[in-house]
């Protein structure tokens, strides 16, 4: 176990949740339709979602420790993603069926396997059940 295991396998957690939120809230099959393809087609809020979550996972991807390739081939993906969302219904389309977020936080995960495996289960400790506030007596 090297000291970068951890932090890779938070980045893995981090990627299955931008992949998740960004191309699969909703899925049928093989597609799936998640944010960043609902927002594709309200202009601007698409583009800076589609920035945004790119940054994230890049930003992740770094963190991690990624190789150069990795980098390489997720700043594709993302582009691709993010510049089909600026334009004006054709790139609608393409941006909500092209799943780049969820390629590039794949991409990233294969790395993070490759070099440190798969992360352990989720953490499975559910956290305590709050109390009911008692009402201090007037």
């Amino acid at each position: 176990m090297t000291d970068d295991q951890p932090r890779a396998h938070i980045a893995w957690r981090r990627a299955e949740r931008i992949k998740r939120l960004s191309d699969r809230v909703i899925g049928f099959g093989p597609w799936g339709v998640g944010v960043d393809g609902v927002l594709a087609w309200v202009p601007v809020a698409g583009t800076l979602y589609s920035v945004g979550a790119a940054a994230l996972l890049l930003n992740e991807a770094v963190r991690a420790g990624a190789s150069r390739g990795t980098l390489i081939r997720m700043a594709a993906y993302l582009g691709l993603d993010s510049v089909s969302s600026g334009v004006p219904v054709l790139g609608w389309a393409v941006d909500t069926l092209f799943t780049g977020h969820a390629f590039a936080a794949r991409a990233l995960q294969r790395d993070i396997e490759r070099r440190h495996g798969l992360p352990a289960e989720q953490d499975t400790v559910e956290p305590a059940p709050s109390r009911p506030r008692q009402r201090s007596s007037p």
